[in-house]
């Protein structure tokens, strides 16, 4: 059987608006709609405030109280408001159809997270993995539990809100133009990395972030495509992004909700570079037990 057999089921709504103009320019007017609204969001916000929006602007940049880290990850939704938006005036289609079939992406949404949640399971416990230093504690055990509901409930919109731009809409309208998965894989995955390049937080490491970011999109990219809808790809994208944002976070970087905190932050060339094998290692075998759980 084909390895991308019913990728075609997935992008077929994209076919009778698959002109290249129109992913150009609907990719930017969504990109522009989600800052308008963002902007809009975040001085509703600023004005209510008052005198503490100075401090709160520097807790939101750097995502590092559990208020901003919830604002930070439920304004992602406006991200789906704005390709919803340009889904259906320039397409002129449904934007549920970015998802696919919704039956099957709930159900394999449903299989994949619970092997990773196997797969985390296992990393957690059985590897003594040593990280120079102990995690340093971040939250009360207590509070963090009582914010969970919140948290999970935001990283599943970013991780929704990411997927279905990238691995959703570009891919599907690309897929749709082009057969050749050099265009509808990579293209979606260079932009996937550009959003990810951040020099400012990551100083010298902000390419090899970067990088990673993009080898996750094209596996996403390739997961999407063996299974016909979003489903695969946001349970393993919500998978990573809980452990990384509400488990074990940067000291630097969107610690707001996470439990614990590494012992190095982002900008550290020596530490972080030692464990990006391990991501990538981590990547790969979540890749394939995505795969595993879809049976594809």
């Amino acid at each position: 059987m084909n390895r991308y057999s019913a990728h075609a089921a997935f992008y077929a709504p994209a076919i009778p608006s698959a002109a290249l103009w129109r992913v150009v320019i609907g990719f930017l007017a969504a990109s522009a709609i989600y800052l308008l609204l963002n902007n809009l969001l975040f001085g509703a916000v600023f004005s209510a405030l008052g005198a503490q929006s100075d401090v709160f602007y520097l807790d939101l940049l750097a995502g590092r109280t559990p208020f901003a880290m919830l604002l930070l990850l439920g304004s992602f939704g406006l991200m789906i408001a704005g390709v919803a938006v340009v889904t259906r005036i320039i397409h002129r289609r449904s934007f549920l159809g970015l998802i696919g079939p919704m039956e099957l992406a709930l159900r394999q949404f449903g299989a994949v997270l619970g092997i990773m949640v196997l797969l985390s399971a296992v990393i957690y416990i059985l590897p003594p993995w040593d990280m120079g230093a102990d995690y340093v504690s971040n939250m009360e055990f207590s509070k963090w539990v009582l914010l969970l509901p919140f948290s999970l409930l935001g990283v599943l919109v970013q991780v929704t809100a990411e997927e279905m731009v990238f691995r959703g809409y570009v891919q599907q309208q690309l897929a749709a133009r082009f057969r050749s998965p050099l265009v509808w894989m990579v293209l979606p995955a260079a932009l996937f990395a550009l959003g990810h390049y951040l020099p400012d937080q990551a100083g010298e490491n902000a390419f090899f972030i970067a990088l990673w970011a993009g080898v996750f999109g094209m596996l996403m990219s390739d997961l999407t495509a063996r299974s016909g809808s979003l489903g695969p790809a946001i349970a393993v994208h919500f998978s990573n992004n809980v452990a990384a944002i509400l488990i074990t976070s940067m000291p630097d970087d969107l610690s707001g909700l996470a439990l614990y905190l590494t012992p190095f932050g982002m900008d550290n060339p020596e530490e972080l570079r030692a464990w990006l094998p391990v991501d990538f290692a981590l990547m790969l075998v979540s890749w394939l037990a995505a795969r595993l759980a879809i049976r594809r």
